[in-house]
Order: C-alpha cells, then structure tokens, then sequence
C-alpha cells in the first residue's frame, strides 16, 4: 500500500475514518466541478491549522492547494457536520474495542479568550472582562471528551450541565442503534446547585459534585483529575487558544476536530 504523502500530519488510519463521511462534491453555478480537489490533501491543511493555530492566510504552499480552497472546504464540511460524525466514528470504533469507561462520566469547563468578540462571547470574570468564551466538556472514566460545548464567558459554569447531558443522551438515543447509559457524573464545586442534583437524580444519575464549603478546592478527586488532563490534551491544539473565529459554529468545529483527535491517538495507542 503506497504511503500517504500527509502521514506527517494526518494519522495513519483516520483518512479511512473520514473520507467515507465527507459531503458529495458541489457542482459550482458558473460550471465545473470541485471533485478534482485532493480532499486527504485539504484535510491535512485543516488538521495544520488546528495544531499549529497559524491563520488561513498563513497556510504554506506544501499542501498544494490555495488558502481560499483550504478555508472553504472547512465552512463546507463544518455546515455538513464532518467534524461530530468524525468524532462520534472515532468514539464508536473506542466502544468497539471496550476502551470507553462509561461507567462514570466528568464535566468541566475551561475558558478561552476571545480576540474579536463574536457569537457566543461575553466578559469573562476570570480576565478583567475580556471577551470570552467558555469550552464545555464531557468526558468518560478516562478522560476522553464525548461531548463539547460552547457558552459565552460570562456563563455559570452550572448553567452547561443540563444540556451537555441532555444532549449526550439524545446524541446515544437507543432508537438510533446506540445506548450508552450514564452512571455517575462527577464535577467541581461550580456544579453544587440543589436544583441540578434533582435534575440528577430523576435522569437516574448519580451525582458526584464537590460539595461548598465541604471539600477543599485544592483537591480534584481520585476521579475528577482526568478532565484536568483532557483540557491540557486540547489545549495543545493551539487553533483553540485563544479564539479567533466570531463566528461559534467555526470554533465549535475545531473543538469538536480537537476532540476526535484526541480520542484517535488513544484508540490508535490501544490498539496498535
């Protein structure tokens, strides 16, 4: 099997992953087709930006594609949801292989400046009043990210619990073939409201929420530590950190491009 001339930055096996899920070819209106576009070769540019946070315009010529080209496919792909069907791939193909502790899962937030401002933005608490955005993830016993969100920086950390677990539960709805049931939710004292731990428990949830006032805040937890972990996995995608793009739904698909990587390499690392 010839090698991949993007193994330098795509790794092995993902294109396999990917290009099935990929959106058909548009035909353009003044004629012509962009079926003649390398595709690997447009997402090794994607996967270049989000690791290495270098602008579009920035983009070297090695790809061989224009920069327009490069940041076009990405609003095309994003709009088609490429990035969760990656992510939601990769975490089956983890299921798979019995490598997803569903057993107990963990939920934290981390904040993002936001350089222009934009959807999903406010002054944040923890910068002066910066504009600002706040990463909202979901991730299992082992610190795998399932689910990411966004809110603006002024947002209560408490205020994303109930629509990531909502959202994780209709995103594995057992009518759609998948069912990963939730045990035990752990997270920090931002989370210690009354009215959630009743949400909680009549979604048949055991809460695991550090308690005000009770436990210290210099200690994460023998399970609460992972997401420390899977924030410092993100946040070495440098396009996440800060935020440049106004628009959520584009900082949305590099978050969710950054998780489906991080949970590559892991499945990648088990199974090799």
């Amino acid at each position: 099997m010839a090698m991949s001339p993007w193994g330098w930055i795509v790794p092995d096996g993902l294109w396999e992953i990917a290009r099935p899920l990929l959106p058909p070819p548009r035909i353009r209106p003044q004629g012509g087709e962009t079926a003649n576009i390398d595709d690997e070769a447009v997402l090794a540019a994607i996967l270049y930006v989000v690791v290495s946070g270098c602008a579009w315009r920035s983009l070297p010529p090695c790809f061989g594609i224009s920069k327009s080209t490069a940041h076009r496919r990405f609003l095309i792909w994003s709009r088609a949801g490429l990035w969760a069907r990656l992510h939601q791939a990769v975490l089956d193909q983890l299921a798979a292989h019995d490598l997803l502790d569903l057993t107990r899962l963990v939920l934290d937030t981390a904040h993002v400046r936001a350089k222009k401002g934009g959807e999903l933005t406010g002054p944040s608490p923890v910068d002066r009043g910066r504009p600002g955005s706040k990463m909202h993830i979901l991730s299992d016993a082992a610190g795998l990210p399932l689910l990411v969100g966004l809110s603006g920086g002024n947002t209560a950390d408490s205020d994303g619990l109930k629509p990531m677990i909502t959202g994780y539960q209709t995103k594995h709805d057992p009518d759609r073939g998948r069912c990963y049931p939730v045990g035990k939710l752990h997270a920090d004292k931002a989370y210690d409201r009354p009215h959630l731990r009743r949400w909680l428990r009549g979604k048949h949830i055991t809460d695991r929420i550090a308690r005000i006032g009770i436990e210290s805040s210099t200690r994460l937890g023998r399970h609460r530590w992972v997401i420390e972990r899977t924030l410092a996995w993100l946040a070495g995608y440098r396009r996440l950190s800060p935020r440049y793009e106004r628009q959520s739904r584009n900082y949305l698909a590099f978050l969710g491009l950054a998780a489906a990587l991080v949970c590559y390499k892991r499945l990648q690392r088990l199974t090799t």
